[in-house]
């Protein structure tokens, strides 16, 4: 069982309702479509400053690692990223994730509680 997150570019939207609208808009296009596209540079720098935290799932030799996929910049496509934490860890790597997104100017959005983070 996993915790999941998105992040992605743009303003941040008015409220938790218009959150999930346009992440359900962005996964269909960039996650659930046909379409495969390179991450954009800023979600590429988010996932290597979470990567500064938290080696890679796959080089994970002490099982200290949040992730429950790997490499973690293969959950990204174009301005968003949508990626998998491990249960026992959700709490920590979540809102450790939430406050680098927040830092770098991104919007961070818990799909499990449709709410906007933080």
């Amino acid at each position: 069982m996993s915790y999941d997150l998105a992040v992605w570019e743009g303003e941040r939207p008015a409220d938790d309702r218009a959150a999930a609208r346009f992440f359900n808009d962005l996964y269909d296009r960039y996650i659930g479509g046909e379409v495969d596209e390179p991450p954009s540079e800023r979600i590429a720098a988010y996932v290597a400053a979470l990567l500064e935290r938290w080696c890679e799932l796959i080089e994970d030799e002490e099982d200290t690692s949040p992730w429950s996929t790997g490499p973690l910049i293969s959950e990204a496509s174009g301005p968003l990223i949508y990626f998998p934490i491990r249960w026992n860890m959700a709490a920590e790597a979540s809102a450790y994730a939430a406050a680098v997104a927040e830092s770098m100017g991104l919007i961070c959005f818990d799909p499990q509680h449709n709410r906007l983070r933080p």
